[in-house]
């Protein structure tokens, strides 16, 4: 019968495709409106612990029995929210038909946003716990994979054009450092997220204020015990109906940055997959193209190019929403927001479900890169011939100017005729340059080209470097984690 299967409805498909169970469970209804219902329970606690005798144990313990919302406490509230449109009041009913005792004093001074946005800001961190273990592990699969790469030369590029040379590892290991600021992003806005807290309806306190008979401490007592109790360090210092959303756009930015690196650095796997010398894990059975039978797309990385893009545009809904938060409040920040904080969340775990995927499982072909390196070497190593030539006692303009005139030729024939590049050829055969003669051969060797690539990757990546020493606080998770599977 239709509508009768979850195939007759519209899902997410990052939830049904891409993001982890357990990033999609943290953000499912059950999981938000329990934390409602902790909530409030941290609220009774502290309003009995403060003094209040309208709270009774009894009520706490009906409270406590009750934490977790169930199908039949949805029923309950949806009937509720049908006839007095209004979330929470629902939710608070279906509370109270299961503890009968707390009905009367759940949500005791509090105004709705006690509620959604301290279970946001829990949510929030909650997701960002997740989050960073995983974008350590991409880190430290970029890390070896640079360390393993070290010294192997390839082509460098500056407006997409060979330019020097450094190596396979040195490029990964750029990928990681960025990785790496965006880590320490993440765990910068998670640390310093804070609780909204018991703040009254336009953030006074005058409801608390009332409840505790005019004794300020009290007041301050109370949102110092729900934070104890919800795992923060305190409450925003200031907060109107809700907590700032600039909150929600300091989150949003870290994420979104986490997005473009990703992009970045799929991006360059992308090149070079189409340059032969880097893929992406290829399994056995995968189709490539279904016309193009022997094709090796890189669906991975595109895939995960697409999903950064829609991560990187996150902050600027966040920053509308907090840009119309006329006075104290407005309420169209509501509707956005239930979308928008669990997708940049839901985005960022696929992300990196996807990137610890690619990253565990890269595959190089040193021969292909080091024929494309001999393809430009010898345009790269005329600098140095410059240089030996200055020493040498020749002008270095008049050097300049003998290898532009020879390096376009040879350029020339590599463009116009199709043949390799014969530039060596060329300088053997121009009188000028008989004073280097015996060591051009000696000096179309790569890894004289190099630089300080395999020291700069081993300082990085290596034994005490600044990745290990970022990412020490989840070794544990780093170790006993196998490489992502993807769903599809």
């Amino acid at each position: 019968m239709a509508g009768s299967s979850i195939y007759d409805h519209y899902q997410t498909s990052l939830t049904s495709r891409y993001c982890s169970p357990e990033m999609s469970t943290l953000f499912s209804q059950r999981s938000r409106h329990s934390k409602w219902r902790e909530l409030w329970l941290f609220l009774a606690e502290s309003q009995r612990e403060l003094g209040v005798g309208a709270v009774t144990e009894e009520a706490l313990d009906q409270m406590r029995a009750h934490l977790k919302v169930t199908d039949d406490d949805f029923k309950t509230a949806q009937v509720e929210e049908k006839k007095r449109r209004h979330d929470v009041m629902a939710h608070i009913y279906a509370f109270g038909a299961v503890a009968p005792a707390a009905a009367g004093i759940i949500h005791y001074g509090a105004t709705s946003c006690y509620i959604t946005d301290n279970s946001e800001l829990m949510l929030m961190r909650d997701a960002m716990d997740i989050l960073l273990p995983k974008l350590a592990k991409a880190i430290w699969n970029l890390s070896q994979f640079a360390l393993k790469w070290k010294a192997e030369p390839t082509l460098a590029y500056t407006h997409l054009q060979p330019a020097q040379l450094i190596t396979v590892g040195k490029r990964a290991a750029q990928w990681a450092q960025d990785l790496l600021f965006d880590l320490e992003s993440i765990e910068d806005v998670r640390n310093g997220l804070k609780f909204r807290g018991a703040q009254g309806t336009t953030g006074t306190q005058a409801s608390f204020l009332e409840i505790f008979r005019g004794d300020t401490s009290k007041c301050d007592d109370l949102n110092q015990l729900l934070c104890q109790k919800s795992g923060f360090p305190g409450c925003y210092e200031v907060s109107t109906q809700t907590y700032t959303r600039k909150v929600d756009l300091i989150v949003s930015n870290a994420l979104a940055g986490l997005g473009a690196s990703v992009h970045k650095i799929c991006g360059d796997i992308r090149h070079l997959a189409a340059w032969k010398e880097i893929e992406e894990p290829f399994e056995k059975d995968q189709i490539g193209s279904s016309a193009m039978a022997y094709k090796r797309n890189p669906m991975r990385s595109e895939r995960l190019c697409s999903l950064s893009r829609e991560l990187m545009s996150k902050p600027v809904n966040f920053a509308n929403t907090l840009a119309t938060q006329w006075m104290e409040r407005s309420l169209d920040d509501s509707a956005i927001r239930r979308v928008d904080i669990p997708e940049m969340f839901l985005l960022a775990d696929a992300i990196l479900i996807g990137l610890d995927n690619i990253s565990s499982g890269l595959v190089v072909y040193p021969q292909r890169v080091k024929a494309r390196v001999q393809e430009e070497l010898p345009f790269m190593i005329t600098e140095t011939l410059i240089m030996r030539l200055v020493a040498k006692g020749e002008s270095r303009q008049e050097a300049h100017e003998q290898i532009r005139v020879i390096s376009h030729q040879a350029s020339s024939t590599v463009k116009n005729k199709g043949e390799p590049n014969d530039l060596v050829a060329r300088i053997k055969a121009t009188e000028f340059f008989r004073p280097i003669w015996d060591e051009i051969d000696d000096l179309l060797r790569s890894e004289l080209y190099i630089g300080r690539s395999a020291d700069i990757v081993e300082r990085f990546c290596g034994v005490g470097g600044m990745i290990q020493r970022k990412i020490m606080a989840y070794q544990s998770f780093i170790e006993n984690s196998a490489a992502s599977e993807l769903m599809v």
